[in-house]
């Protein structure tokens, strides 16, 4: 959770900078640029922690299944 959690920040404070560096050209274009909301950016990093969560679960969900010697010999 903690490792989607990071990447999810990491994608928002990239696409924050993205924005705010693009800020002007697209002013220029197409005249004020929207600000991010802070509830929009709360749940890009709800789904990121979500699709981490889910994504790990599974896997490690069907290893604990398995017998450990009979999946160190496949």
């Amino acid at each position: 959770m903690i490792l989607s959690l990071l990447g999810g920040a990491l994608g928002t404070l990239l696409g924050i900078g993205a924005a705010l560096l693009a800020n002007g050209f697209v002013t220029k274009l197409l005249g004020p640029a929207p600000v991010p909301l802070f509830g929009i950016i709360a749940l890009s990093a709800g789904f990121s922690m979500l699709v981490g969560i889910v994504f790990g679960t599974y896997p490690a969900i069907r290893a604990g299944r398995l017998d450990p010697i009979e999946a160190l010999r496949s």
